[in-house]
């Protein structure tokens, strides 16, 4: 475990599957913590947008075809369609059906956010995120959103790989398994990068 401070100076907010499909209430695959984490994620991203510092989002898209995610996350399978991208429902804390693919309404893109979509868990594999970071110039993540031990963990596992130095933000990310969201924590700041709270985070920008 590190006690170097995280280097922040070319840092970017790197935010994990924060979508309908995910935190929505009655949502196939619903983290409920997930939505505490809202105002912290609200924090964040004004606070880098503010300072000009990057803000990227990732997507998690089903397969459409049988494949091994479907073994694991079976309401990915029709009829539920999880994740599958432009497939429309309703949710008992929202108007209206909403792409469940979709991020938030609360964590809306903004002009200019970086929306990286991903048909696996980590957001590096398969997918240009590697070459659009360092294109804007980033040399630290802090990473962000849901599920910690599943997408978050492997995303930023991925980033230590990628030579990004990583901060998970520890009240920002969530899970539906306490025990597991803690020692995913403990183990990434044992070997991989930081663990900091957002107002950490915020105060080292």
């Amino acid at each position: 475990m590190t006690d170097s401070a995280w280097p922040a100076d070319k840092a970017a907010l790197l935010i994990v599957d924060m979508q309908n499909d995910f935190v929505r209430q009655g949502a196939p695959l619903e983290v409920p913590d997930a939505r505490a984490t809202i105002p912290l994620h609200q924090d964040l991203t004004a606070a880098f947008r503010g300072r000009g510092r990057p803000v990227l989002y990732t997507r998690f898209l089903s397969t459409t075809y049988p494949s091994l995610l479907w073994n694991w996350s079976p309401e990915c399978q029709p009829p539920t369609k999880c994740c599958w991208k432009g497939h429309r429902r309703s949710y008992p804390d929202a108007e209206g059906e909403l792409d469940c693919s979709e991020v938030i309404d609360e964590l809306t893109p903004a002009a200019g956010d970086q929306v990286v979509e991903k048909f696996g868990y980590g957001a590096f594999h398969g997918t240009p995120l590697a070459d659009l970071l360092r294109g804007l110039g980033v040399e630290s993540l802090a990473v962000t959103g849901t599920v910690t031990q599943i997408c978050v963990e492997e995303t930023a596992r991925e980033a230590f790989h990628h030579g990004f130095a990583t901060a998970l933000v520890g009240d920002a990310v969530s899970s539906f398994d306490a025990e597991l969201h803690d020692a995913c924590l403990r183990n990434f700041a044992m070997k991989f990068g930081w663990v900091r709270s957002a107002a950490e985070v915020i105060a080292s920008l």
